[in-house]
């Protein structure tokens, strides 16, 4: 893997770049750690973590991380799989200093629309179980599944309550932010993974289409494309966050 202190000289220059990481439905932000790392000293990331014992729905979340946002100087939004919708959400609501939205992995409205009859069972779902968490292991991560992201993703989910993961997957199967999304006029970009079993590439399709001018890149990593390939999205966002920045004459 390249040197992610390698990566900042092509477009991390002296000033400091600012950007809000939210984080998957595990929802502890702890799986930025390799990302956060890759960006480099010359950006700054506020990562939000949820509450883990809360069960809040998306429009709860919302609200918690429009708290969080920083104030007084511009910053970039970052939304990871679960928290596309919410990123999409505070980019609507037009907070002061917002000046460009990342969306990694992720959607507008429920990915799996055949799953929403059974939204009520979810509640028996074995959500905290090895079993489970050994068959999403190569759902999530493919090829690039080592054994140390696995262990950080099981650590970060003992963290978090059954309860809790459940709101989530439940709020995943009735949201839909298509409308909000559709009305944004900020740059944007939308990160895709190619090997992506999780959110297939018609989530970004459908994206694509409501916003045109959106720049896509498709990386060849699976859905947790963050921690599997931190060198190369930090590469994209970072190239991202300074074309912005130059074109708005920051």
């Amino acid at each position: 893997m390249m040197n992610p202190s390698k990566l900042n000289a092509p477009y991390m220059h002296a000033e400091t770049v600012t950007i809000v990481l939210l984080p998957g439905l595990d929802g502890t932000g702890a799986l930025f750690a390799p990302f956060v790392e890759a960006l480099g000293p010359g950006c700054e990331a506020i990562v939000v973590a949820y509450p883990a014992e809360l069960a809040l729905d998306y429009a709860a979340l919302e609200q918690f991380a429009r708290a969080r946002l920083p104030v007084g100087r511009p910053y970039f939004l970052l939304g990871e799989s679960f928290s596309g919708p919410i990123a999409i959400a505070l980019a609507a609501a037009l907070p002061d200093g917002l000046v460009g939205l990342v969306l990694s992995c992720t959607f507008a409205r429920n990915p799996h629309p055949y799953l929403a009859p059974f939204k009520s069972v979810i509640g028996l779902l074995p959500v905290k179980s090895e079993a489970a968490g050994a068959m999403l292991m190569p759902l999530l991560f493919g090829r690039h599944g080592s054994v140390e992201a696995h262990s950080a993703l099981r650590q970060s989910l003992k963290r978090v309550a059954a309860a809790t993961l459940r709101r989530r997957v439940r709020s995943v199967l009735e949201v839909d932010t298509t409308a909000r999304f559709a009305g944004l006029h900020l740059p944007m970009l939308y990160l895709q993974a190619s090997r992506d079993r999780i959110v297939f590439a018609r989530s970004g399709a459908q994206l694509a289409r409501l916003a045109p001018a959106m720049t896509v890149v498709s990386l060849d990593g699976p859905h947790m494309l963050l921690q599997a390939l931190p060198a190369e999205a930090a590469r994209e966002v970072g190239q991202f966050m300074r074309r912005v920045l130059h074109d708005a004459g920051r």
